[in-house]
């Protein structure tokens, strides 16, 4: 017998040399899935580091905004960030804030 180095494949092998002709296709679409799933993982290409994300002053995020600085201090906003009392303004925090807007 073959030895598996998964020992969970173990009942896949004693399924294919013990179910019914019949039903060997499905075993074999099955078993070809897991391959296909495997194999997208091994080719698909490594994700780019994510840069550090730079945290910008008022000025430097309302430039980036094209707004006044006022709007900034006046609206919520997902990319504030606060260290202590300063708040400054994630860049890419900004740059998703604009994506999700067009």
């Amino acid at each position: 017998m073959m030895q598996l180095v998964f020992n969970h494949l173990t009942p896949a092998l004693e399924d294919a040399q013990t179910l019914p002709a019949e039903k060997l296709p499905k075993l074999l679409a099955d078993l070809r899935e897991v391959e296909c799933t495997a194999l997208a993982r091994l080719t698909a290409a490594a994700p780019a580091p994510a840069s550090p994300d730079q945290l910008l002053t008022c000025k430097q995020a309302a430039a980036k905004l094209n707004c006044s600085r006022d709007w900034l201090y006046k609206n919520d906003l997902p990319f504030v960030r606060r260290l202590g009392r300063k708040r400054l303004y994630s860049s890419r925090g900004i740059d998703e804030y604009l994506a999700r807007q067009k």
